[in-house]
C-alpha cells in the first residue's frame, strides 16, 4: 500500500522554483513627461485651473520619469469625456476598455516569455494572473488563456485590486505552486492599464494629481518552475523565500476605491517615511537564515512607487546609489506600472548584467531582494538568489 505522505513527498520538487524567463510589453502610445502638464490640463479643459496646473508642473518635474506609455489617447479621451472629469460616472467605459486591453497587453509579455523559455506552450501547468483593473467574469485569467491558446485544463488564479504591491504576491504564489507541483511550469502576468484611474484634476484632492503624474501602463510575464531542466530551461533567479506584512501605523496610508466614477486613488504624504522607517525589520526577517545583514552587498529590485520611497529607503538604508539604479532606470522609462514594475526592473538587471559582462543575472552579485509596496500599507519581500548570466 501506498501512503499518504509518499504520495505527497511525489508531488513535491525537489528543488527551489526558478525564474526561467521574462517578457514585457507597454502600449504603443508614448507620453512624453515634459509636456504631459499642458497636454493633461487640455484635454480634460482644466486649463483655467492655472495654479493647480504649475502644481502639476512640479510634480512631473520632480517624479523623475522621462516618459510613460499609456493605452488611452486623445481620440478615446474626446470619445468618452466624462473620463475627462474628475467625479464623473464612467466606470461603464473604462470597463469596456480595461476587459479587453488588460489581457490582450498581457499576452504580448507573456509571448515573449513563452518565447524566450522556449518550450511549447502546452508544458504551461498553471496561468497566475494580476491586474488592478478589470473586474469581470469570466476574468483576464480565462481571456488569456484563450488569446495565447492554452490548455483548456490550465490551473488558474486570478487576482484583481492588489495594487503595486502585487508584484511580490504573484511571485510568491508561483513559487508555492511550482515546489509543491513536481513538474509545474507556471506563467505569471501583470497586466496593468491605467484607463480605469484617470481623471481630471480637482484642487481638493492633490493626492489624485500625483497618481495622474506618476501612473503608466505595462505588462510583464514571467515563466517559473522548479528543477530546470538541463541545457533546456535556462535559470534566472531562484525564488527563495517570500513574505508578505502589514506596516504598523499605515491604516489609510494608501487607499483605491472602485466608484462610478472609475477607480479612485488616495495617499498620504507619510508613505514614504512609513515605508522606509519599517523596510529594515522585513530585511532583517527575510536574510537573518542567510546571515546576512549588509544591505549593500545585495542586488535590489524595488517597487518603484515614487522618487521620495526610493529617496528615503536608500537614506534609511544607507545604501549605495548604484543599489537602485534598476528601479530608477525603469521609473525614468516607464513610470509607475503598479505590480508589473518589479518585472521590468528584473528584466532591466538581466540584460545589463549579461551587457556588462558580469558573471550573475544579479549585477555580478549572488543574493538580492525584491519588494512590493502598496495599498494596506502591505510589503512583500522576495528573497532571489542569482545564477550564472
Amino acid at each position: 500500500m501506498v501512503t499518504v505522505e509518499e504520495v505527497r513527498r511525489a508531488q513535491r520538487a525537489e528543488g527551489p522554483a526558478t525564474i526561467m524567463a521574462i517578457g514585457t510589453a507597454t502600449p504603443p502610445n508614448c507620453v512624453d513627461q515634459a509636456t504631459y502638464p499642458d497636454y493633461y490640463f487640455r484635454i480634460t479643459k482644466s486649463e483655467h485651473m492655472a495654479e493647480l496646473k504649475e502644481t502639476f508642473k512640479r510634480m512631473c518635474d520632480k517624479s523623475m520619469i522621462k516618459k510613460r506609455y499609456m493605452h488611452l489617447n486623445e481620440e478615446i479621451l474626446k470619445e468618452n469625456p466624462n473620463m475627462c472629469q474628475y467625479m464623473a460616472p464612467s466606470l461603464d467605459a473604462r470597463q469596456d476598455i480595461v476587459v479587453r486591453e488588460v489581457p490582450r497587453l498581457g499576452k504580448e509579455a507573456a509571448a515573449k516569455a513563452i518565447k524566450e523559455w522556449g518550450q511549447p506552450m502546452s508544458k504551461i501547468t498553471h496561468l497566475v494572473f494580476c491586474s488592478t483593473s478589470g473586474v469581470d467574469m469570466p476574468g483576464a485569467d480565462y481571456r488569456l488563456t484563450k488569446l495565447l491558446g492554452l490548455r483548456p485544463s490550465v490551473n488558474r488564479f486570478m487576482m484583481y485590486q492588489q495594487g503595486c504591491f502585487a508584484g511580490g504576491t504573484v511571485l510568491r504564489m508561483a513559487k508555492y505552486v511550482a515546489e509543491n507541483n513536481k513538474g509545474a511550469r507556471v506563467l505569471v502576468v501583470c497586466s496593468e492599464i491605467t484607463a480605469v484611474t484617470f481623471r481630471g484634476p480637482a484642487e481638493t484632492h492633490l493626492d489624485s494629481l500625483v497618481g495622474q503624474a506618476l501612473f503608466g501602463d505595462g505588462a510583464g510575464a514571467v515563466i517559473v518552475g522548479s528543477d530546470p531542466i538541463p541545457g533546456v530551461e535556462k535559470p534566472l533567479f531562484e525564488l527563495v523565500s517570500a513574505a508578505q506584512t502589514i506596516l504598523p501605523d499605515s491604516d489609510g496610508a494608501i487607499d483605491g476605491h472602485l466608484r462610478e466614477a472609475g477607480l479612485t486613488f488616495h495617499l498620504l504624504k507619510d508613505v514614504p517615511w512609513i515605508i522606509s522607517e519599517n523596510i529594515e525589520e522585513s530585511l532583517v526577517e527575510a536574510f537573518k537564515p542567510l546571515g546576512i545583514s549588509d544591505w549593500n552587498s545585495l542586488f535590489w529590485i524595488a517597487h518603484p512607487g515614487g522618487p521620495a520611497i526610493l529617496d528615503q529607503v536608500e537614506a534609511k538604508l544607507q545604501l549605495k546609489p548604484e543599489k537602485l539604479r534598476a528601479t530608477r532606470q525603469v521609473l525614468s522609462d516607464y513610470g509607475n506600472m503598479s505590480s508589473a514594475c518589479v518585472l521590468f526592473i528584473m528584466d532591466e538587471m538581466r540584460n545589463k548584467s549579461a551587457q556588462d559582462g558580469l558573471k550573475s543575472t544579479g549585477e555580478g552579485l549572488e543574493w538580492g531582494v525584491l519588494f512590493g509596496f502598496g495599498p494596506g500599507l502591505t510589503v512583500e519581500t522576495v528573497v532571489l538568489h542569482s545564477k550564472a548570466t
